[in-house]
């Protein structure tokens, strides 16, 4: 949306852009954008809240009146409610592996079962099954202080890597997850915030920023809202 709005300002059509990811909208500099610390998918906040979504309308379109470049923050954070994700993770095995190897070879049964039932999987942009814990290591090591550039990713497009470790993750989940289906939101969350190849990511993700990896290198690893 960013970029669209640079699109219609050259145009001579006046923008405001409501934004859900603060970094993204101080990257792009729309000439005018209100930030929304709100769930993604829900711009305007909480479904059915008539009134508040007013409000957000009348003090995003305020901007317009706002001389010069403006991005400002609206005053109120509003938290994900989706049912979280109930699934066990398997106890560590190898305690010489870095804890995230070692979880995920404890996934792979797993992995393999969702694999046999649906005969398909979304696992194999950048990496297959096999190099899943390859690769956690190596974000491990870049977690601890590794170079990026001298601990290469298997593959060779470290955003579709961690695209490929999510799936993974994600099929084998769905295997042994109970309780209602849970919706993609939920399941982000219990990646990221549950299972150490989650915190595993993000760690090396904010390492390799410190050693100034290319933008589009490291921002893209984990969804930009991380």
């Amino acid at each position: 949306m960013c970029t669209l709005a640079h699109v219609f300002e050259a145009a001579g059509l006046t923008t405001v852009v409501l934004a859900s990811m603060y970094e993204v909208a101080e990257r792009m500099a729309p000439p005018r954008a209100l930030y929304c610390e709100f769930p993604l998918g829900r711009p305007l906040g909480r479904p059915d809240d008539a009134a508040l979504q007013r409000d957000v309308l009348e003090r995003a379109l305020a901007l317009v009146e706002t001389p010069g470049t403006v991005l400002d923050t609206y005053p109120l954070t509003i938290e994900s409610d989706e049912t979280p994700l109930a699934c066990d993770l398997p106890p560590r095995f190898d305690a010489t592996l870095a804890p995230a190897v070692d979880e995920a070879q404890g996934l792979r049964a797993a992995y393999e079962r969702s694999l046999q039932a649906r005969r398909v999987t979304a696992v194999g942009r950048a990496i297959g099954a096999d190099q899943v814990t390859d690769a956690l290591d190596v974000l491990h090591q870049w977690a601890q202080g590794a170079s990026w550039k001298d601990t290469p990713l298997p593959g060779k497009i470290t955003v579709a890597v961690c695209h490929d470790i999510r799936a993974y993750y994600t099929e084998a989940a769905l295997q042994l997850a109970t309780g209602p289906t849970p919706g993609g939101r939920s399941v982000e969350a219990w990646f990221f915030e549950e299972t150490e190849a989650g915190r595993t990511m993000l760690a090396a993700r904010a390492a390799i920023r410190e050693q100034d990896a290319p933008f589009p290198f490291w921002f893209y690893m984990a969804p930009a809202h991380r």
